[in-house]
């Protein structure tokens, strides 16, 4: 069974409310900007960081991105479940867990919101073993090959849904 690929927004959210939208990337993304910069760039996940939450925050003060990384599932998991329920959406790049981690999928599947899968690298274009995304049935969309601009588009696509007022609902 497929689970919905968005929900509602949390009960509680009333207009003027600080929103919360939700970045996650997993293994060696902490490397970004030194690991291979010919395929991922030279722009280290601090300052990706940085500028999805200026962009996010200059789109509306009342968007808060938060992110986490990590090089473990379980931790991936747990802010997930932790923090996924109070967002308005998630944006997830799991790295190779994306090819392999049937609980990070469940864990996202499972907060039922909205998820925007990104990758820096074209995963399709790569190594035929990270040709399957675990993730990609339970998302909204995946934006692969783009490089950083990637995590850039999935935010806006939330902006834009949140000032058009579309909660993206199942």
């Amino acid at each position: 069974m497929t689970a919905p690929k968005s929900s509602s927004l949390p009960p509680a959210s009333e207009e003027g409310q600080t929103r919360r939208l939700l970045v996650i990337h997993g293994p060696n993304l902490n490397l970004l900007g030194t690991r291979e910069p010919h395929l991922y760039g030279a722009t280290t996940l601090t300052a990706l960081n940085e500028s999805l939450k200026d962009m996010g925050h200059k789109a509306t003060p009342r968007l808060e991105v938060e992110t986490f990384q990590s090089n473990h599932e379980g931790s991936l998991i747990d802010i997930v479940q932790d923090r996924g329920p109070e967002c308005c959406g998630i944006i997830a790049n799991p790295g190779g867990l994306t090819h392999t981690s049937v609980a990070l999928r469940d864990a996202l599947a499972a907060v039922a919101r909205p998820v925007v899968e990104v990758h820096v690298t074209n995963i399709h274009a790569r190594e035929t073993f990270r040709h399957r995304s675990l993730i990609a049935p339970i998302a909204l969309g995946q934006i692969a090959g783009l490089g950083i601009e990637g995590y850039r588009l999935a935010l806006r696509f939330f902006i834009e849904r949140e000032a058009a007022g579309e909660h993206l609902r199942a």
